[in-house]
Protein backbone atom coordinates (compact mmCIF):
# COMPACT_ATOMS: atom_id res chain seq x y z
CA UNK A 1 0.00 0.00 0.00
CA UNK A 2 1.51 3.81 -0.79
CA UNK A 3 1.97 5.70 1.55
CA UNK A 4 0.28 8.79 0.70
CA UNK A 5 -1.14 11.39 2.58
CA UNK A 6 -5.37 12.06 2.38
CA UNK A 7 -4.05 15.49 0.09
CA UNK A 8 -1.81 13.31 -2.14
CA UNK A 9 -4.77 10.52 -2.77
CA UNK A 10 -7.30 13.26 -3.85
CA UNK A 11 -5.31 14.56 -5.61
CA UNK A 12 -4.83 11.45 -7.60
CA UNK A 13 -8.57 10.96 -7.56
CA UNK A 14 -8.53 14.25 -9.36
CA UNK A 15 -5.68 13.12 -12.06
CA UNK A 16 -7.82 9.86 -12.61
CA UNK A 17 -10.45 11.92 -13.51
CA UNK A 18 -8.53 14.03 -16.42
CA UNK A 19 -7.01 10.88 -17.97
CA UNK A 20 -9.97 8.51 -17.96
CA UNK A 21 -13.12 10.53 -17.42
CA UNK A 22 -15.13 10.87 -14.10
CA UNK A 23 -17.13 8.14 -15.14
CA UNK A 24 -14.01 6.19 -14.08
CA UNK A 25 -13.80 7.07 -10.17
CA UNK A 26 -17.89 7.95 -8.69
CA UNK A 27 -20.95 7.00 -8.84
CA UNK A 28 -21.48 10.55 -8.92
CA UNK A 29 -20.69 10.88 -12.88
CA UNK A 30 -20.76 6.99 -13.57
CA UNK A 31 -20.71 6.49 -17.40
CA UNK A 32 -22.88 3.68 -16.94
CA UNK A 33 -21.40 1.24 -19.15
CA UNK A 34 -23.99 -1.79 -19.23
CA UNK A 35 -25.48 0.54 -16.83
CA UNK A 36 -29.25 -1.63 -16.72
CA UNK A 37 -27.81 -5.25 -17.02
CA UNK A 38 -29.27 -5.17 -20.63
CA UNK A 39 -26.98 -8.76 -21.07
CA UNK A 40 -28.91 -9.88 -18.02
CA UNK A 41 -32.07 -9.50 -19.31
CA UNK A 42 -31.28 -10.83 -22.94
CA UNK A 43 -30.13 -14.36 -20.94
CA UNK A 44 -33.00 -14.77 -18.56
CA UNK A 45 -36.29 -16.62 -20.38
CA UNK A 46 -39.55 -14.57 -19.67
CA UNK A 47 -42.50 -16.81 -19.40
CA UNK A 48 -45.05 -13.94 -18.82
CA UNK A 49 -47.09 -12.41 -21.92
CA UNK A 50 -44.98 -12.55 -24.95
CA UNK A 51 -46.81 -9.14 -25.97
CA UNK A 52 -45.17 -7.48 -23.26
CA UNK A 53 -41.80 -8.63 -23.36
CA UNK A 54 -42.01 -7.27 -27.31
CA UNK A 55 -43.48 -3.92 -26.02
CA UNK A 56 -40.02 -3.67 -23.97
CA UNK A 57 -38.09 -4.67 -26.88
CA UNK A 58 -39.92 -1.69 -28.38
CA UNK A 59 -39.03 0.53 -25.73
CA UNK A 60 -35.46 -0.41 -25.57
CA UNK A 61 -35.12 -0.13 -29.23
CA UNK A 62 -37.10 3.45 -29.54
CA UNK A 63 -34.86 4.68 -26.45
CA UNK A 64 -31.44 3.52 -28.03
CA UNK A 65 -32.35 5.34 -31.43
CA UNK A 66 -33.91 8.41 -29.43
CA UNK A 67 -30.17 9.07 -27.51
CA UNK A 68 -29.57 12.60 -27.06
CA UNK A 69 -33.11 13.73 -27.44
CA UNK A 70 -34.56 16.00 -24.73
CA UNK A 71 -37.45 15.00 -25.56
CA UNK A 72 -37.29 11.18 -25.16
CA UNK A 73 -38.47 10.73 -21.49
CA UNK A 74 -41.33 12.44 -22.39
CA UNK A 75 -42.02 10.05 -25.28
CA UNK A 76 -41.19 6.80 -23.63
CA UNK A 77 -43.31 7.16 -20.22
CA UNK A 78 -46.54 6.09 -22.12
CA UNK A 79 -45.59 2.85 -23.18
CA UNK A 80 -43.32 2.13 -20.21
CA UNK A 81 -46.38 2.69 -18.49
CA UNK A 82 -48.43 0.25 -20.54
CA UNK A 83 -46.09 -2.66 -19.69
CA UNK A 84 -46.27 -1.51 -15.99
CA UNK A 85 -49.85 -0.96 -15.55
CA UNK A 86 -50.53 -4.78 -17.54
CA UNK A 87 -48.54 -6.27 -14.92
CA UNK A 88 -46.39 -4.29 -12.11
CA UNK A 89 -44.97 -7.40 -10.68
CA UNK A 90 -43.41 -8.75 -13.64
CA UNK A 91 -39.99 -8.53 -15.29
CA UNK A 92 -40.94 -6.67 -17.54
CA UNK A 93 -42.40 -4.07 -14.95
CA UNK A 94 -38.88 -3.77 -14.01
CA UNK A 95 -37.16 -3.75 -17.42
CA UNK A 96 -39.94 -0.71 -18.42
CA UNK A 97 -38.12 1.40 -15.52
CA UNK A 98 -34.79 0.39 -16.19
CA UNK A 99 -34.62 1.94 -19.59
CA UNK A 100 -36.86 4.86 -18.32
CA UNK A 101 -34.26 5.91 -15.24
CA UNK A 102 -31.79 5.29 -18.12
CA UNK A 103 -33.25 7.83 -20.21
CA UNK A 104 -33.85 10.06 -16.92
CA UNK A 105 -29.88 9.50 -16.26
CA UNK A 106 -28.60 10.20 -19.41
CA UNK A 107 -30.89 13.16 -19.42
CA UNK A 108 -28.59 14.30 -16.15
CA UNK A 109 -32.49 14.00 -14.34
CA UNK A 110 -31.15 11.63 -11.46
CA UNK A 111 -34.42 12.67 -9.44
CA UNK A 112 -36.35 11.02 -11.85
CA UNK A 113 -34.47 8.15 -12.38
CA UNK A 114 -34.63 7.07 -8.60
CA UNK A 115 -38.75 7.80 -9.12
CA UNK A 116 -38.48 5.25 -11.84
CA UNK A 117 -36.09 2.67 -9.60
CA UNK A 118 -38.61 3.72 -6.78
CA UNK A 119 -41.78 2.21 -8.23
CA UNK A 120 -40.56 -1.58 -8.96
CA UNK A 121 -38.02 -1.76 -5.49
CA UNK A 122 -40.44 -3.42 -3.51
CA UNK A 123 -42.63 -5.48 -6.16
CA UNK A 124 -43.21 -9.14 -5.87
CA UNK A 125 -41.12 -10.90 -7.86
CA UNK A 126 -39.57 -14.33 -8.17
CA UNK A 127 -35.90 -13.10 -9.37
CA UNK A 128 -33.53 -12.01 -6.85
CA UNK A 129 -31.27 -10.87 -9.76
CA UNK A 130 -33.39 -8.31 -11.28
CA UNK A 131 -34.06 -6.55 -7.57
CA UNK A 132 -30.72 -6.78 -6.73
CA UNK A 133 -30.03 -4.73 -10.06
CA UNK A 134 -32.82 -2.49 -9.35
CA UNK A 135 -31.46 -1.40 -5.96
CA UNK A 136 -27.69 -1.16 -6.97
CA UNK A 137 -29.01 1.27 -10.20
CA UNK A 138 -30.93 2.90 -7.40
CA UNK A 139 -27.93 3.55 -5.35
CA UNK A 140 -26.24 5.30 -7.98
CA UNK A 141 -28.88 7.49 -8.88
CA UNK A 142 -29.46 8.48 -5.05
CA UNK A 143 -25.70 9.07 -5.78
CA UNK A 144 -25.70 11.39 -8.22
CA UNK A 145 -27.58 13.42 -6.31
CA UNK A 146 -25.45 13.54 -3.51
CA UNK A 147 -27.85 11.36 -1.06
CA UNK A 148 -25.32 9.47 0.23
CA UNK A 149 -26.73 7.68 3.05
CA UNK A 150 -29.82 7.18 1.23
CA UNK A 151 -27.61 5.11 -1.49
CA UNK A 152 -25.76 3.03 1.11
CA UNK A 153 -28.91 2.05 3.20
CA UNK A 154 -29.96 1.20 -0.54
CA UNK A 155 -26.82 -0.62 -1.10
CA UNK A 156 -27.25 -2.66 2.33
CA UNK A 157 -30.54 -3.90 0.06
CA UNK A 158 -28.54 -5.98 -2.06
CA UNK A 159 -27.68 -9.49 -0.07
CA UNK A 160 -27.21 -11.94 -3.08
CA UNK A 161 -23.41 -13.08 -2.75
CA UNK A 162 -23.34 -12.75 -6.41
CA UNK A 163 -23.71 -8.81 -6.36
CA UNK A 164 -21.37 -8.38 -3.15
CA UNK A 165 -18.72 -7.15 -5.44
CA UNK A 166 -20.58 -4.88 -7.44
CA UNK A 167 -22.08 -3.23 -4.52
CA UNK A 168 -18.93 -3.14 -2.55
CA UNK A 169 -17.22 -0.99 -5.54
CA UNK A 170 -20.11 1.38 -5.73
CA UNK A 171 -19.66 1.86 -1.85
CA UNK A 172 -16.55 3.13 -2.42
CA UNK A 173 -17.61 4.91 -5.18
CA UNK A 174 -19.76 6.79 -2.36
CA UNK A 175 -17.32 6.77 -0.06
CA UNK A 176 -14.54 8.47 -2.72
CA UNK A 177 -17.66 10.81 -3.43
CA UNK A 178 -17.96 12.15 0.31
CA UNK A 179 -14.17 12.17 0.64
CA UNK A 180 -13.72 9.33 2.88
CA UNK A 181 -10.30 7.84 1.60
CA UNK A 182 -10.23 4.96 4.57
CA UNK A 183 -13.36 3.49 3.62
CA UNK A 184 -13.04 4.27 -0.06
CA UNK A 185 -10.12 1.60 0.53
CA UNK A 186 -11.81 -0.96 2.49
CA UNK A 187 -14.97 -1.09 0.39
CA UNK A 188 -12.55 -1.10 -3.13
CA UNK A 189 -10.66 -3.85 -1.46
CA UNK A 190 -13.40 -6.08 -0.72
CA UNK A 191 -14.53 -6.06 -3.80
CA UNK A 192 -11.50 -6.70 -5.12
CA UNK A 193 -10.96 -9.55 -3.19
CA UNK A 194 -14.36 -11.27 -4.28
CA UNK A 195 -13.39 -10.23 -8.32
CA UNK A 196 -10.21 -12.00 -7.95
CA UNK A 197 -11.88 -15.18 -6.38
CA UNK A 198 -14.46 -15.17 -8.86
CA UNK A 199 -11.90 -14.31 -11.61
CA UNK A 200 -14.35 -11.44 -12.58
CA UNK A 201 -13.13 -8.75 -15.10
CA UNK A 202 -11.56 -6.25 -12.70
CA UNK A 203 -9.18 -3.86 -14.49
CA UNK A 204 -11.77 -0.44 -13.69
CA UNK A 205 -11.34 -1.63 -10.14
CA UNK A 206 -7.90 -1.87 -10.02
CA UNK A 207 -7.67 1.61 -11.17
CA UNK A 208 -10.32 3.33 -8.21
CA UNK A 209 -7.83 1.10 -5.84
CA UNK A 210 -4.57 2.83 -7.50
CA UNK A 211 -6.30 5.77 -7.22
CA UNK A 212 -6.74 5.94 -3.37
CA UNK A 213 -3.18 4.94 -3.25
CA UNK A 214 -3.68 0.69 -3.08
CA UNK A 215 -1.39 -1.53 -5.09
CA UNK A 216 -2.67 -4.86 -5.89
CA UNK A 217 -1.26 -7.33 -7.33
CA UNK A 218 -3.71 -9.01 -10.36
CA UNK A 219 -2.69 -12.69 -11.21
CA UNK A 220 -3.14 -12.25 -14.78
CA UNK A 221 -1.12 -8.88 -14.86
CA UNK A 222 2.41 -8.69 -14.02
CA UNK A 223 1.96 -5.21 -12.98
CA UNK A 224 -0.96 -2.93 -12.03
CA UNK A 225 -2.25 -1.18 -15.49
CA UNK A 226 -1.69 2.16 -14.43
CA UNK A 227 0.35 3.84 -11.89
CA UNK A 228 -1.60 7.02 -11.61
CA UNK A 229 0.51 10.89 -11.32
CA UNK A 230 -0.75 13.63 -10.16
CA UNK A 231 -1.29 16.35 -12.33
CA UNK A 232 0.40 19.00 -11.16
CA UNK A 233 -1.07 21.60 -13.23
Amino acid sequence: MNALTEEEQLNNLKSLTKKYGSAAISGVLVALIAFFGWSYWQKKQLHRSQNETARVQQLMDQAQSMAGDAKAYAQLAPLADTVIKKDLNSAQAIQAQFVMAKVAFDQGDYAAAERELKKVQNIKIDDEGLLQLVNLRLAYAQTAQKKYDDALKTLDLITVPAFKASADEARGDIFVAKNDIANAKKAYQSAWDVSIARKQERQILQIKLESVGVLVDDPNIERPILKTQVDES
